[in-house]
């Protein structure tokens, strides 16, 4: 049985790097309905907008609101604060990830990453939300 796009968990990517965009959604496009945004301010603007997905997967180092602030912004809303953010990051410190952790995002993972593994980690996020 085929799943429609509208049946399709429906996954926010905000990354400004072109070739990172490219593989997210070549890689989550053919399981998730893929949305990718060039940065924070424009995510913000998609959910104020009501087009909310099951999930955000989000960069730190994005401009205009970068990845800290949209978690700030996201968890701070009545209306989004339930949707749960993955920050997928270059920056290693342990010191960044329990930073963003304690904010509010539900996984960190660092890149380079391993597809297999992101998707492991998106599916615990979604078994959660019963999806």
């Amino acid at each position: 049985m085929s799943t429609t796009e509208s049946e399709k968990v429906k996954v926010m990517v905000v990354e400004d790097d072109h070739f990172m965009q490219a593989i997210l959604n070549e890689y989550l496009g053919t399981k998730y309905a893929v949305k990718v945004v060039d940065n924070g301010l424009d995510a913000l603007a998609i959910l104020q907008q009501g087009d909310l997905p099951h999930l955000v997967i989000s960069d730190l180092n994005v401009p205009k609101l970068n990845g800290m602030e949209l978690i700030a912004q996201v968890k701070a809303s009545d209306f989004f604060k339930s949707i749960p953010i993955m920050i997928l990051s270059g920056e290693d410190s342990s010191e960044t990830r329990i930073k963003c952790l304690n904010a509010g995002a539900d996984d960190y993972v660092v890149k380079p990453f391993n597809p297999k593994e992101l998707e492991a980690r998106i599916n615990v996020i979604l078994r959660r939300l019963g999806k």
